[in-house]
Formats: structure tokens, C-alpha cells, sequence
């Protein structure tokens, strides 16, 4: 049995507020009013960063029942069990939830932060690829805010500031499909092999997703590349194009049931989640991260710093990094941020951490820098792959 460490208080729920009359004027706010944001004593949570400084969870607790709605992007339930997460928030708080564009990307949930300002429906919180995640900060778009657990995020997995730090995260691996390859790929050198002509497929395009992106820089780091240098991980995709290995098609359980694409490069967590789900069609899925290019990359929390509902989505900061939320991700084979930290302290789920896909060695990021670098290389030469 767990002990959560960090469980969040369950207070009583308090009811949405609703409107009593219907809003019918564009650009007029809905429901929201600015004494949402407020807790008993003053704080307000749009400057808020920290639960301290809104008086206590309690008072955080509140001051986003009042606010009642919580506006998030490109959640997709199946992705690292954010269904479950959704879930237990909403469950606990009594907070609605309200996904839009579940498949959007990264560069999506930037876009709807700069052009919906001020609007009712601009997201609360964002989930970004951590590439992302820095120029989003670099901008000016996020809020500053430190969860309780702050200091247990490692230090190369958080904005120094606060505006960002990972939540779950995994490494790139490659999935295939045992039933209809005979020899599934171990590593990208595989990938090359004739055998693997119009079957090989990459989750989105590298510029805007941050799974494609991750899968650039593992092939880079495979083929001589580093963190400094992914344009050998452009090389290799220029490549797999040329010679007809690539299959442009956005991979879903439904697509490797057609045969479409037999081979995915994608996040272990998802592979794993794609064998679990299609076990039961009579899918052999099997689940390798490459030694030849093992990289790990996490995905990154942020408040838009413009939330129109800045309580909610501090407390939902906070319900992430609590043990019950980081075991949530656990429990869709992802890695969450503070896995070593619950690991010491006895709070992580050990059965659901042994299910993950072996990896050798501790994991090393790219600094802010290199992440930058890597994107303008992409953005000068992915177009040309991808037009070719």
C-alpha cells in the first residue's frame, strides 16, 4: 500500500458558480470575476508564487473551487494516463476540467496563449515539450510559480525562476510490430535496412511536437551527433526519406492495427502504452530503446501567466507534484519528474516502476541553449526533408 506523500487537503466541494443570466455579447467575459482569484484575506493568485502566498492549500483550495473551471490543451486521455489525472483533480476539487484540441501540439498550446490574451477561454496551463516550455518563458508568456515540491525536482529538470519544470517524462524508443516484422529493429542503424522500406513512422513533425523532436535528437546522438549538434539526426531522417524507409503517417493503435506503420519511433511510455492496449487484438507490440541513441526528454508544466482561471491552475500545479499525481503518470508507463525522490522517500509505486523499459546509465538533458540551437536547426532543415 502507498503512503502519498504531499497528498493535497480534501476539503468540502464547493459548486461551480454559474451564471444567472446567459452571456450573449462576443469578447464579454463568461462567468469568472476577479474576486474568483482572491482568497479569504486578500492574496490574489494571479500574483501568487507560491500556495504560502496565497494564505495556505487551503485558501488556494477555495479561491479555485470559486473559480471553479480549470482550462487546459492538448491532453489526450491516453497520453501518459492523463485521463486518469484529469480525473482524480476533478473528483477531489470538485473542478471541471476542460480540454480543448486533446491532440494538439506544443506550438499549438503556445499559439492559443498569445492569441486568445484576455480571453475566458485562453488555457490555464500548458504541458509543453521542454524545448517549448524555454521559449514560451524567453517570451514572457508563463507565470512563475513554486509547488511544494519544488526543491525535489532535480535541478536540471526546472526553470531556475519557476516558470516551468517537468512533470513526466521517458526516452525515445522504438515499437514494432512483432507479427508482421520478423527481425523488429533494436537501434537506429536498423532502422536502415531495406526490410524496413515505407514502414518506418515518426509521432508529428519536429518542429512543432516535441515527441518528433526528441526522436531527431536521439538519431543525432546515434549517428555521431550531440546535444550541440543534432544536424546528423536531420541526416539520418533525410536519409530514411531518400531511401523510402519513411512512412508519413501520424501513428495511432489504429494505424499499426491496419499495418500502416509497423515500426513507431516515439516515447517508450507510449510504445509501452500501445502494447498494453492492442495485446488483447492479438498485436505482438515490442518495446526497445535504442542503445545507440538513448535519450531521454521530459514534458514541462506552465501557468500562462494570462490564466483566466490563475487559482485553478496553481492548484492543479500542485495536484501534479503531489505523489498521488506523479503515480498517475507512473501507472501510463511514464516516468514522472520526481521519481527519485518518491523512490527514496517510499512513496513511488515499485510494481508500476518495473514495468518500464529498461535503460542504461542516468539520463542527461540539453541545456536551455542547446534546446534553442537544436530548434532553429530543425526549423532551416526539416522543411527540405519534408518537401523532398
Amino acid at each position: 500500500m502507498i503512503t502519498f506523500r504531499n497528498r493535497l487537503p480534501a476539503l468540502p466541494r464547493v459548486a461551480a458558480l454559474t451564471c444567472g443570466l446567459a452571456v450573449t455579447v462576443v469578447g464579454l467575459s463568461a462567468c469568472g470575476t476577479e474576486e474568483d482569484s482572491v482568497s479569504t484575506d486578500g492574496k490574489n493568485a494571479k500574483t501568487a508564487t507560491s500556495a504560502e502566498e496565497m494564505g495556505g492549500m487551503s485558501a488556494l483550495v477555495t479561491a479555485a473551487q470559486q473559480e471553479g473551471t480549470l482550462n487546459a490543451i492538448a491532453l489526450p486521455r491516453d497520453w501518459a494516463n492523463y485521463g486518469q489525472l484529469i480525473d482524480g483533480f476533478q473528483d477531489q476539487y470538485g473542478i471541471e476540467v476542460k480540454v480543448e484540441n486533446p491532440n494538439g501540439s506544443s506550438q499549438d498550446e503556445i499559439n492559443a496563449i498569445t492569441s486568445r490574451k484576455g480571453r475566458d477561454d485562453a488555457p490555464d496551463v500548458v504541458d509543453l515539450g521542454s524545448s517549448f516550455a524555454v521559449g514560451a518563458a524567453e517570451k514572457g508568456l508563463l507565470a512563475p510559480y513554486r509547488v511544494a515540491d519544488f526543491d525535489h525536482i532535480p535541478e536540471t529538470q526546472k526553470d531556475a525562476k519557476a516558470r516551468w519544470y517537468n512533470d513526466y517524462g521517458g526516452y525515445i524508443s522504438i515499437g514494432c510490430d512483432a507479427e508482421r516484422i520478423t527481425n523488429c529493429p533494436k537501434t537506429f542503424a536498423d532502422l536502415l535496412k531495406p526490410e524496413f522500406t515505407g514502414k518506418v513512422a515518426l509521432n508529428g513533425d519536429p518542429t512543432k511536437a516535441g515527441a518528433a523532436f526528441a526522436a531527431v535528437y536521439a538519431a543525432a546522438l546515434a549517428n555521431g551527433g550531440s546535444f550541440e549538434n543534432i544536424q546528423p539526426g536531420l541526416d539520418f531522417f533525410a536519409e530514411l526519406k531518400r531511401n523510402g524507409r519513411y512512412a508519413s503517417v501520424e501513428p495511432t493503435p489504429a494505424t499499426i492495427m491496419a499495418g500502416q506503420t509497423p515500426v513507431i519511433i516515439d516515447w517508450d511510455y507510449l510504445n509501452v502504452g500501445y502494447a498494453q492496449k492492442l495485446k488483447a487484438k492479438g498485436v505482438d507490440w515490442q518495446v526497445e530503446v535504442p542503445d545507440d541513441g538513448e535519450f531521454a526528454q521530459y514534458y514541462s508544466q506552465a501557468i500562462n501567466k494570462d490564466a483566466p482561471h490563475p487559482a485553478a491552475a496553481r492548484l492543479w500545479q500542485e495536484y501534479v507534484y503531489s505523489a498521488e499525481g506523479q503515480n498517475t503518470y507512473l501507472y501510463g508507463y511514464a516516468r514522472p519528474a520526481l521519481m527519485t525522490a518518491m523512490a527514496k522517500d517510499g512513496t513511488l509505486d515499485r510494481n508500476a516502476a518495473a514495468k518500464l523499459p529498461p535503460v542504461i546509465g542516468v539520463p542527461s538533458f540539453p541545456t536551455e541553449s542547446q534546446q534553442a540551437a537544436a530548434k532553429q536547426t530543425l526549423a532551416r532543415g526539416w522543411r527540405e526533408i519534408a518537401s523532398g
